[in-house]
C-alpha cells in the first residue's frame, strides 16, 4: 500500500500523516458517506445551522458570519458535496466544515471550535429516526382507517370462528377486524411514546464527557423540534437505544401481523373459502389453470418476518460495543434501520391494499355456521341457567346431545328435544328446555347476538367498540400532529434567525 502525505489544503488531523486508504474508502467510507448524504443530510445541516446560532450567542461569530455560513450551508446537496479521501478523508462532517471554510468571505476563526462529530452524528440519527417512525406511524393510521371502516361494515356478519382449527364459535368479520385494530391502535400509542422517549437532544455531549462552552443545549434542543435536551453526555453518544426501542415495537408488531395474514391465507383456502380479493390483487398458476391465489399475502408474511430479524440485527451489534462509545460498531449495528423502516412502510401499505379490497363471502360463512356446532357453549349455559343441570355436568350433557345428533345426522338446526332428554336421563338428570330453546342454542344469529360482554361479537357491543375506536384514533392523530408541527415551528424558526 503507497503511503501518502494529504495535501496541506485537506489537513484536517495533525496525528495522522495520510488520508484514509483506497480500501477504506471503497469499503467503508465512501459507502457510509452516500448513506449519509441521501439519509441525514438534511439534519446534519439544521444541526450546524442551529450551533452556528449559538456561535453567535456565545459571540463568537459575527452576524454577517452567521449570515454567510447559513446561505452557505443552504447551498449543500448531494451534488455540491463528495467523498474525498484526501479533501475531506471521505467523512461528511469534514466535507460540510470543507465546504463553507473553503467559500467563506467572512473572518470566523471560531467557528466549529468546541464540537465533536459524536454528538453531531447522534443528534442527526435521532432526527432521521424520529421522522422515519412517523413516516410509519401514518402508514398505521392509514391500515387502522382501512380495518375500521371494514369492521363496520361487517359486524352484522356471522362467520364461524375457529380454535386449535377446529369450529369454535360464531364471530363476525367485524369482530375479528375490531380485535387488528385494537392492536394497530395499541402500536401507535406505544410507538407515539417511544417517539417522546427518544425525542431528546443529545448536541453539547461532545465527544463523551460534554463540551466547554456556555452552550444554551435547551435552546438548540428547541430550535431542532426536541422536547429537551440529554442530562448526561456520555447517554448521549452512546446510548443507541433508540433504534432498539423503535425496532422492538415493530418487531412486537409484526409477529400479530404475521398471524393476522397466516388467518387470511387460510380463509382463502378452497377448503375454508371465507374471503376473496379482486383478480388485479390475485395470482394465478402457470400449470393448474382452475387456481386463483393469493400471493400477496404469502408476500406479506415473509416480508414482515424480516422486522424481528432486524431487530435481532440491531441487538447482537450493540450488545459488543461498549458503553463509551464505539462509533463505527455503531454504524454497521445501524446499517439496516432504513432497510427496515421501508420493510414496515411497505408491508402496511400492502396490507392496507388487502384490507380496502377485501371481500367476506357471506354465504358461504353462514352456511359453516349452520352446519356445525357452533352452539355447543350456549348450550351448556341455557342448560344451567333454564334447565336446572348443575354447570359441569351441563357441559357434560351438551356435548353428549351434540354426539347423539352428530350420530343421527342431523344438521344443528334440526333438533331433536328427545336426543337431549334421553342424555340427561342416562346422566340420571332431567333438562327442562323446550325444542324451541334447544333451537335457538344453535341458532346462527342468535349466537352471534348473544354475547354480550364487553368486546364481545354481539354486533351493538363491537359498534361502541369501533366508536371508541374512533374517537382514540382522532386523539393519536391530533397528538402525531401537535409533534409534526412542532418539529415544523421549529426548524422554520431556525431559518428566520438565520436570516
Amino acid at each position: 500500500m503507497t503511503k501518502q502525505t494529504a495535501p496541506e489544503q485537506a489537513a484536517l488531523t495533525g496525528r495522522i500523516s495520510s488520508g484514509p486508504s483506497q480500501l477504506l474508502h471503497e469499503e467503508i467510507l465512501e459507502p457510509q458517506f452516500v448513506y449519509e448524504l441521501h439519509n441525514f443530510l438534511p439534519w446534519y445541516i439544521l444541526v450546524e445551522k442551529v450551533m452556528t446560532l449559538e456561535y453567535e450567542r456565545l459571540g463568537l461569530v459575527s452576524a454577517d458570519a452567521r449570515r454567510e455560513i447559513g446561505e452557505l450551508l443552504s447551498q449543500i446537496n448531494p451534488e455540491t458535496i463528495t467523498a474525498d479521501p484526501q479533501a475531506n478523508m471521505s467523512d461528511i462532517a469534514f466535507a460540510i466544515e470543507r465546504f463553507v471554510e473553503t467559500r467563506m468571505k467572512s473572518e470566523a476563526p471560531a467557528w466549529h471550535m468546541d464540537r465533536s462529530r459524536n454528538d453531531f452524528q447522534a443528534c442527526a440519527q435521532i432526527m432521521f429516526g424520529r421522522d422515519q417512525l412517523l413516516q410509519v406511524i401514518d402508514e398505521l393510521f392509514r391500515f387502522s382507517a382501512a380495518l375500521h371502516e371494514l369492521a363496520h361494515k361487517t359486524v352484522d356478519l356471522p362467520m364461524p370462528g375457529y380454535t386449535h382449527y377446529q369450529s369454535a364459535q360464531v364471530i363476525s368479520p367485524g369482530f375479528y377486524l375490531a380485535a387488528v385494530n385494537e392492536q394497530v391502535l395499541k402500536t401507535i400509542a406505544r410507538l407515539t411514546a417511544v417517539y417522546d422517549d427518544i425525542n431528546r437532544c443529545p448536541l453539547g455531549s461532545g465527544a463523551m464527557a460534554g463540551l466547554e462552552l456556555g452552550w444554551d443545549q435547551q435552546r438548540m434542543s428547541d430550535l431542532l423540534g426536541f422536547h429537551e435536551p440529554v442530562r448526561h453526555a456520555l447517554t448521549g453518544v452512546a446510548n443507541r437505544e433508540w433504534s432498539l426501542r423503535i425496532a422492538s415495537e415493530l418487531s412486537n408488531f409484526s409477529i400479530n401481523l404475521s398471524r393476522v395474514v397466516t388467518d387470511l391465507i387460510a380463509w382463502g383456502s378452497t377448503e375454508y373459502g371465507l374471503i376473496d380479493l379482486p383478480d388485479q390483487l390475485a395470482g394465478i398458476s402457470s400449470a393448474m389453470p382452475q387456481k386463483k391465489n393469493f400471493p400477496i399475502l404469502e408476500r406479506i408474511r415473509g416480508r414482515i418476518a424480516h422486522i424481528s430479524a432486524y431487530y435481532m440485527d440491531f441487538a447482537f451489534a450493540q450488545r459488543s460495543t461498549g458503553y463509551t462509545n464505539l462509533v463505527e460498531t455503531s454504524k454497521e449495528a445501524g446499517s439496516n434501520i432504513l432497510t427496515m423502516f421501508k420493510t414496515m412502510r411497505s408491508a402496511l401499505k400492502l396490507f392496507t391494499a388487502v384490507i380496502e379490497n377485501l371481500t367476506f363471502k357471506e354465504a358461504r360463512m353462514r352456511a359453516i355456521c349452520e352446519r356445525e356446532y357452533f352452539g355447543g357453549f350456549t348450550l351448556a349455559n341455557m342448560l344451567a341457567l333454564h334447565g336446572g343441570v348443575p354447570y359441569r355436568k351441563a357441559q357434560v350433557l351438551a356435548g353428549r346431545y351434540i354426539t347423539a345428533a352428530i350420530e343421527k345426522g342431523l344438521q344443528p338446526t334440526q333438533v331433536d328435544i328427545s336426543l337431549l332428554h334421553a342424555a340427561a336421563a342416562n346422566m340420571g338428570l332431567q333438562a327442562n328446555l323446550t325444542a324451541e330453546q334447544l333451537h335457538q342454542a344453535f341458532d346462527t344469529d342468535y349466537n352471534l347476538q348473544v354475547k354480550r360482554s364487553v368486546g364481545a361479537t354481539n354486533p351493538q357491543r363491537m359498534r361502541d367498540l369501533l366508536a371508541v375506536q374512533e374517537t382514540e384514533t382522532g386523539q393519536l392523530l391530533q397528538a402525531v400532529s401537535e409533534r409534526k408541527q412542532a418539529v415544523h415551528d421549529a426548524f422554520s424558526q431556525v431559518e428566520a434567525l438565520l436570516k
